[in-house]
């Protein structure tokens, strides 16, 4: 059972993650589509909370630098 804090995040990094998916979408632009679906995912795979949010604001960056 996740901690709260690992649900909040998984939340968290899933809304970050739709909203540069459909930024993607809208510019027909692959990386933030690809790295938006992995914000989604990543929460799946990862139970713990420090973790989580350490791959979650690098791949948060990620989307945000190759958002053009």
């Amino acid at each position: 059972m996740p901690s709260p804090t690992a649900l909040f995040g998984a939340i968290l990094f899933g809304a970050i993650g739709l909203a540069a998916f459909v930024h993607g979408k809208r510019q027909s632009l692959a990386a933030p589509m690809i790295l938006g679906v992995a914000l989604m995912v990543f929460p799946y795979f990862v139970s713990e909370a420090l973790p989580e949010f350490l791959v979650g604001i690098a791949l948060t960056a990620a989307a945000w630098k190759f958002r053009d």
